[in-house]
């Protein structure tokens, strides 16, 4: 088994120095960094249901309870740092060799490993979006000003989730209080996409156009579970670009793809670019 992944890495290795390709990351590539994944071997599947954009826009007691477990989610996922697996995936757009980054992630660690031009088909949990005025601010800005209206604010998460949602009793949320856009008074939201809102068409349509440009697209750290994801491996297929996963467990896209990776992504991404050994893995 470990001299088929080393088969498998340097067959990946050489399909990435053709170059054009176009990643497409999911949680799993973060698992490293110390955010979760939903379903992977590192993580466990949420006890609770995630929030909506009809929840959140419409019960304040729900919003209330989702700025508080946020705001300790925040602390894990604003200090988390590129791992290999990221930087490997800068290395190569560097070099020349990827069309482009699609990611499902809100974490922003692409970027922070120096990718330039990522297109976060969910957002970036560092930004907050006024849902009255539009105005966006930094993440770091609203949880100084939470922090102050709520200087006695001491709960700990038991679970973080990947998009800093953490799993918190109730009986911890008293008094939490929540605090408005400084502009227009307005409701204020993470600029990510929830359950029940729509990825903007505009992201979509250059995810698209990544994809058909491809030679390969590679699928990182992603169970393609939800079809947000899996509809450009379906695309690819349909257009006959051959499609690589790497990924721990299952994934769905599976029947789709010309090589499928079931190993850890922080010791395959590194040992793309040289010749690994079984050693390696």
């Amino acid at each position: 088994m470990d001299l088929q992944v080393v088969e498998q890495v340097t067959r990946l290795d050489e399909w990435i120095a053709e170059g054009g390709v176009t990643v497409l990351s999911g949680a799993g590539l973060s698992t490293d960094s110390g955010i979760p994944d939903y379903r992977g071997p590192s993580g466990s599947a949420r006890r609770g249901s995630p929030m909506t954009y009809q929840t959140f826009t419409g019960d304040p007691i729900a919003r209330r309870r989702y700025w508080a477990r946020s705001h300790l989610g925040w602390r894990t996922i604003g200090g988390a740092l590129p791992n290999d697996g990221h930087r490997a995936v800068a290395r190569w757009q560097e070099s020349g060799l990827l069309n482009g980054v699609i990611t499902q992630n809100v974490d922003g660690l692409h970027q922070a490993a120096g990718a330039r031009d990522v297109v976060e088909l969910h957002g970036n949990l560092a930004r907050i979006v006024c849902l009255g005025c539009g105005e966006l601010t930094p993440r770091a800005e609203l949880g100084r000003r939470l922090d102050l209206a709520n200087p006695g604010f001491a709960a700990v998460a038991t679970a973080i989730n990947p998009d800093g949602d953490v799993e918190l009793d109730d009986a911890e949320l008293t008094g939490f209080a929540v605090v408005d856009c400084r502009t227009c008074g307005g409701v204020l939201k993470p600029d990510v996409v929830y359950f029940g809102e729509t990825v903007p068409a505009g992201r979509v349509t250059r995810a698209f156009e990544l994809v058909g440009s491809a030679r390969t697209l590679l699928v990182l750290g992603s169970s393609l579970t939800v079809m947000s994801g899996r509809r450009f491996v379906l695309r690819a297929v349909k257009e006959g670009i051959r499609v690589a996963i790497v990924n721990r467990g299952v994934t769905r896209g599976e029947p789709y793809a010309d090589m499928v990776i079931d190993a850890p992504l922080g010791v395959v991404l590194p040992n793309l670019g040289r010749t690994p050994t079984a050693a390696d893995f």
